[in-house]
């Protein structure tokens, strides 16, 4: 069930939402568990079992090193064994097919595929279990006696099939204590509808260019429709990915949870560094405080450094996906951290801001072509595109009839990943706060108001009318 369509939109969560707020505050916790289990059965009800595997044998490891705290040899051995149980469950359905594949090709063997199918979301809720455990070991938080009170952490349907990652520690107290006010559930339901108006109008339409241009044959692919594709493909991933969270975000706000943010505009930044800091938010700093940091971080020799930073970036490709472009994505990510780390970011800093602000963008840009394409091939073959390596046209006319059908709603999407949109509804809700005039206050208001329903509308519309409603998330 997608966060963008009318079954959820009209029926699911309206009832969820009354049944929650009549509910007595002790049973709350369990409407929203049962509401959560139902939300993941729905589309696949058999790979509910998976998720209540990890839940029962996290719940366990968190009593046992809990309960076995004072002898930390002990402690470490079952943290270690709660990390490899959890990564033998993602590996045995993500990456049963790609082990397979690669042993049959290096040693001729015909092992057989049995083509487990992907539980949607397994990478959120295996990362957010074992946050858990680690989070307990570390007296980040208390452990979770209650079983129930576990499962709801973990399969809480805000988060659970896209994220963001919710650490343990962010969350803990209010599993068993939260308020709901007005003003959350008021900033939740505006948080939701503009995450549904990124997914929708912006994400959607620039899916749809990107997915009509990557279909084609690159070798014949003109230069300027070949960046027409890739520009498009990187709106489409941003606004897909920061709309679901934005939409998570403020469904929890509804129930009294209060998730970090996941994106800061990341394509503002003027480093690698920087971008890194702004996307996905939740999974860098996982990467960072369960794996970077107790690898030894930036201490020590700079070998161990870059080293540190090589295994973090390669766990970063295959966490995306299982599959070595998805590797030599995260390969290439590290390769620039490290060099920014070695001379790159100080070069970067002296630079004017637009330059270092463009150079950004472009290794971003390049970088998603490895994302998007489904192999080594086609990802040479679209970036020999993009330099007119490929001895095609620089300009054809299916690029002028991309650019003229949506280079408008391109442009938008441009506009709206920067901070200008906040900037402009920070001003008008500003002046609502502080004139003194009330026609002043209720124009305001009713702009905001007015704006939100309008976009709000028009995201339903797109529900109603079109039948192109992907979501790249669900994959990883």
């Amino acid at each position: 069930m997608l966060f963008s369509s009318t079954i959820f939109l009209f029926w699911f969560l309206p009832i969820v939402l009354i049944l929650y707020y009549v509910t007595p505050r002790f049973l709350k916790n369990t409407v929203l568990l049962i509401a959560s289990l139902l939300f993941y059965a729905w589309g696949e009800p058999i790979y509910t079992t998976v998720m209540l595997a990890s839940i029962v044998m996290n719940y366990a490891f968190g009593l046992l090193v809990d309960n076995n705290r004072d002898d930390k040899k002990k402690a470490k051995w079952l943290v270690g064994a709660m990390v490899a149980g959890n990564v033998l469950l993602l590996s045995v359905f993500k990456y049963t097919s790609f082990i397979i594949e690669n042993v049959n090709a290096i040693t001729g063997l015909e092992l057989t595929d049995p083509k487990i199918p992907l539980p949607i979301g397994v990478s959120f809720f295996t990362f957010q279990a074992m946050s858990y455990v680690i989070d307990v070991y570390r007296k980040d938080g208390k452990v979770q006696r209650n079983p129930l009170d576990l499962a709801l952490y973990i399969s809480l349907f805000p988060q659970l099939i896209a994220g963001p990652i919710v650490r343990y520690q962010t969350v803990a107290d209010e599993i068993n204590d939260r308020r709901e006010t007005m003003d959350d559930f008021a900033s939740g339901v505006q948080r939701f509808v503009i995450g549904l108006a990124k997914k929708m109008l912006l994400a959607n339409n620039a899916g749809y260019v990107a997915d009509q241009i990557f279909s084609q044959d690159a070798g014949e692919m003109s230069m300027g429709l070949a960046w027409i594709g890739i520009i498009a493909y990187s709106l489409q991933i941003y606004f897909d990915f920061s709309g679901y969270s934005d939409m998570a975000i403020g469904l929890g706000r509804m129930f009294g949870f209060h998730f970090l943010e996941n994106f800061n505009y990341p394509y503002i930044s003027k480093s690698v560094s920087e971008f890194w800091r702004r996307w996905h938010i939740s999974l860098g700093s996982w990467f960072r405080d369960y794996v970077y940091i107790p690898l030894g971080g930036n201490r020590g020799s700079a070998w161990k450094l870059y080293r540190n930073l090589a295994v973090v970036w390669i766990l970063t490709g295959v966490w995306h996906g299982a599959s070595w472009t998805f590797i030599a994505w995260g390969a290439y990510y590290g390769i620039f951290i490290m060099l920014e780390r070695a001379f790159l970011g100080a070069w970067l800093k002296a630079l004017p801001a637009p330059l270092a602000h463009a150079f950004t963008l472009f290794v971003v840009i390049i970088g998603w072509v490895f994302f998007r394409a489904d192999d080594f091939p086609y990802a040479i073959s679209y970036l020999a595109a993009m330099f007119n390596l490929n001895g095609a046209a620089v300009w054809d006319s299916e690029a002028m009839f991309y650019f003229v059908q949506y280079g408008v709603i391109l442009l938008i999407a441009m506009i709206a990943a920067t901070p200008i949109p906040k900037l402009f509804g920070e001003k008008v809700l500003r002046l609502e706060q502080e004139s003194k005039k009330l026609w002043v206050n209720y124009m305001a208001g009713f702009m905001r108001l007015g704006f939100m329903a309008t976009i709000f509308i028009f995201a339903v519309s797109y529900i109603i009318a079109s039948s192109f409603n992907p979501f790249i998330y669900f994959r990883f």
